[in-house]
C-alpha cells in the first residue's frame, strides 16, 4: 500500500479556495503518509496558491479559469510526466475525505477508473428535485454503456489508473460536466474498466456551493447536453493515444 501510495498523486482542482486549500493539503498528507499533492490554482484571484503552498502542496497556477476538467488534464499531464502510476481527485472544499483514497487504491487492482460513489450505501449525502433526477438517469445510461452499475457517475472523487491517466493526459474533457459525464463515456469507449466504491461525502468546509438549488432545473437540462455531446462524439481509443504497457 505504501508504495502505491508513493506511485498516486493527488491532483486537487482549486478556484478561490484560499479558505479551505491549506487545512486539505494539511489533511491529505495526515492520512495518507508518501503521497504527493498537486493543487491546479484554476485562475483563482485569492490568495489559493499561497495557502496550498503552506500546506506543502505543489502548486500549478493557470492563467485563467479553465474549470475542472481543464485543471484536471494538467494533473493527468504532471503525472505522466512525473511518473506517477495513479492520480486521484480530490476537492479543494473539505468535501472529499482522503479516508476514502485508500478504499479507491485497492480497487484498481482489477479497474482503470474507480468512482467514489455517494449514493451506495456509504454517509449520508442526500440530492433532491431536477439535479437528484437528472443523476439518476445520468447512472443509468452511463451504467449500460460501462457494462457496470454505478450509482454517482457525477462523483469528482475518483481514481485513475496508469490506463486511464494515458488516456486523459491528452483527451480529459474541459467542458461542463465534462470531466464527470464525458469523462465515462471516453473511459468506456476505450475499453477501460469502471467500478465504483461507496464513499462518505462531507459539506464544504468554506466558500459557496457550486450548484444554488435555484440553478437545479438548468443543471438537469444541462446534464443532458453534456450526455448528448458525449454521444455524437467519435470514440478515441487508448491505442490511438499511447500504447498500453
Amino acid at each position: 500500500m505504501v508504495s502505491s501510495l508513493e506511485k498516486t498523486l493527488v491532483v486537487m482542482p482549486a478556484f478561490n479556495e484560499e479558505e479551505t486549500v491549506r487545512a486539505v493539503v494539511l489533511e491529505v498528507f495526515e492520512k495518507l503518509p508518501g503521497i504527493s499533492c498537486l493543487v491546479v490554482n484554476d485562475g483563482s484571484t485569492d490568495s489559493t496558491t499561497a495557502e496550498a503552498l503552506a500546506g506543502g502542496a505543489l502548486v500549478a497556477t493557470l492563467p485563467f479559469n479553465l474549470g475542472v476538467g481543464g485543471a484536471m488534464r494538467v494533473g493527468f499531464r504532471y503525472a505522466l510526466e512525473n511518473g506517477f502510476d495513479n492520480v486521484v481527485q480530490v476537492d479543494a472544499d473539505g468535501q472529499h475525505d482522503p479516508d476514502g483514497v485508500r478504499a479507491l487504491l485497492e480497487r484498481l487492482d482489477s479497474a482503470d477508473l474507480v468512482l467514489g460513489a455517494r449514493f451506495a450505501g456509504e454517509g449520508d449525502y442526500s440530492v433532491k428535485g431536477p439535479r437528484r433526477w437528472a443523476m439518476v438517469m445520468l447512472s443509468q445510461f452511463l451504467s449500460r454503456t460501462a457494462r457496470v452499475k454505478l450509482t454517482d457517475t457525477t462523483s469528482g472523487f475518483r481514481m485513475s489508473g496508469p490506463r486511464a491517466v494515458r488516456l486523459f493526459a491528452e483527451h480529459y474533457p474541459a467542458e461542463y460536466l465534462g470531466d464527470t459525464i464525458e469523462s465515462l463515456v471516453i473511459a468506456a469507449r476505450a475499453k477501460c474498466v469502471i467500478v465504483q466504491v461507496p464513499v462518505a461525502m462531507r459539506v464544504r468546509a468554506g466558500g459557496r456551493p457550486s450548484h444554488h438549488p435555484l440553478k437545479a432545473a438548468a443543471y438537469l437540462a444541462r446534464a443532458v447536453l453534456a450526455l448528448l455531446f458525449a454521444l455524437v462524439r467519435p470514440p478515441v481509443r487508448l491505442t490511438d493515444t499511447v500504447s498500453s504497457t
